[in-house]
């Protein structure tokens, strides 16, 4: 035999019942989202929801046009800018070869301006008739520090921005002598950096070729 259902019929006696009970107070009821009772179309209830839903569409609709215009803004800024800018960045530096009065045509300029560097091509002692001075390496040196400084001044530069020398000999022996001389061209505190070395020969027969670098504005 089955044990009987418990009644949802209310009791006075059984506190619990008045939880199931509809119209006591006591009686737990779902919101109304909860609700799975059908609406009416014509319900307070059902014409509160369309409000809503109405209400939802438009919002959404607004923030998408709002979206939309903003990338529509940014897209137009970013295009008037990023040409010029990428245009700046692959533009190569300005290239400007110089040379001056020469005694004899030479296939070489005197200096070449790259941007704001300045590549001196080697000097040797020679005098304006295209002649070896006499009197050893320090004469030598001395007037190739001249035509350097000629050449560096002529082209906007000066000793002072001398960033590099590269010092070519034919006696190394002799690089002590050199040394005297090429040390009263620069501040002590501004010396370029500088590489020597010696060869087998210079032309015109030369002593010495000195090549620099500069910066220029």
């Amino acid at each position: 035999m089955t044990a009987p259902l418990p009644s949802t019929v209310n009791d006075s006696s059984n506190p619990k019942s008045e939880i199931r009970n509809p119209k006591s107070p006591l009686c737990v009821r779902p919101p109304l989202w909860f609700d799975t009772a059908p609406l009416s179309p014509n319900s307070e209830k059902s014409r509160r929801f369309q409000r809503t839903v109405k209400s939802i569409r438009i919002l959404a609709a607004a923030l998408c046009l709002f979206i939309v215009a903003a990338a529509a803004i940014a897209q137009q800024a970013n295009k008037g800018k990023t040409p010029r800018a990428s245009a700046a960045q692959k533009r190569a530096p300005e290239v400007e070869y110089l040379s001056g009065e020469r005694a004899r045509p030479l296939p070489f300029s005197d200096a070449v301006r790259v941007g704001h560097m300045l590549y001196l091509s080697g000097q040797i002692g020679t005098d304006s008739s295209f002649a070896l001075v006499p009197g050893g390496i320090k004469a030598e040196t001395r007037q190739t520090l001249d035509n350097v400084k000629r050449v560096l001044e002529r082209s906007g530069s000066s000793m002072e921005r001398v960033v590099k020398c590269t010092v070519m000999m034919a006696d190394m022996s002799e690089w002590p002598a050199m040394n005297e001389v090429y040390a009263t061209y620069f501040r002590k505190d501004r010396l370029p950096a500088r590489s020597a070395l010696g060869v087998s020969g210079l032309a015109l027969g030369a002593r010495v070729e000195i090549e620099c670098w500069a910066t220029v504005d």
